[in-house]
């Protein structure tokens, strides 16, 4: 029995042991997918894909992941992408869901963090008033925080390492620890990416 075209992966990595690998573990829970070494490979076969989701490396040579999301963007493709980017590189992912991937994955990504998001990227027409629910579920943690806490929030969220954000505020860095360890408790995040993530969700509009 064919799978439909709504259930399908598209991973685009220029790694082969990575896409190996995606593929492998797609299999094994018992999504299908398709593989493309690159992103213009996947835009030539693009004419051809009806429905699905996308995983995509953000940093591959000649074409890459956000410059692949542009092309997606103009061409008036909704396919839900994930972006998986290196460690490091919050403000690259930060970029990428402002173009509209749905979710960014740090390597090296935990399997079931990965499985949940493209279970969720492939549901993603099923779900609006669950993810609506979501969004109003973080801004209340958001509004939780203090006016010191959302500063440093924000500066987590533009990429910026501790100590610069120490400077831009007039504070030592062992202070911005200590904030931001009080702002991932309240915004019950367990990780940068998934506190940025929820600051991003947070900023849609409903």
């Amino acid at each position: 029995m064919s799978t439909p075209a709504e259930h399908i992966v598209h991973v685009v990595d220029d790694d082969d042991a990575v896409r190996d690998s995606l593929s492998f573990l797609l299999a094994a829970a018992g999504i299908a997918a398709e593989t493309y070494p690159s992103a213009a490979s996947f835009l030539e076969a693009l004419p051809t894909i009806a429905g699905g989701c996308i995983v995509t490396d953000i940093r591959m040579p000649g074409m890459t992941g956000l410059d692949l999301l542009k092309r997606l963007n103009d061409a008036g493709v909704k396919l839900p992408v994930i972006v998986v980017t290196g460690h490091g590189d919050v403000p690259l992912a930060v970029e990428a869901m402002k173009l509209g991937a749905a979710d960014f994955l740090e390597k090296p990504f935990d399997e079931e963090g990965l499985l949940a998001a493209i279970r969720s990227a492939l549901g993603r027409h099923h779900d609006d008033d669950e993810r609506a629910v979501r969004q109003a579920a973080v801004r209340e943690r958001l509004a939780s925080l203090s006016s010191r806490e959302r500063q440093v929030l924000d500066g987590l969220v533009a990429g910026h390492p501790n100590k610069t954000i120490a400077y831009d505020l007039g504070i030592s860095p062992r202070t911005v620890e200590i904030y931001r360890a009080n702002v991932m408790t309240k915004m019950q995040a367990g990780s940068l990416s998934e506190l940025v993530r929820m600051a991003l969700i947070a900023a849609l509009p409903t």
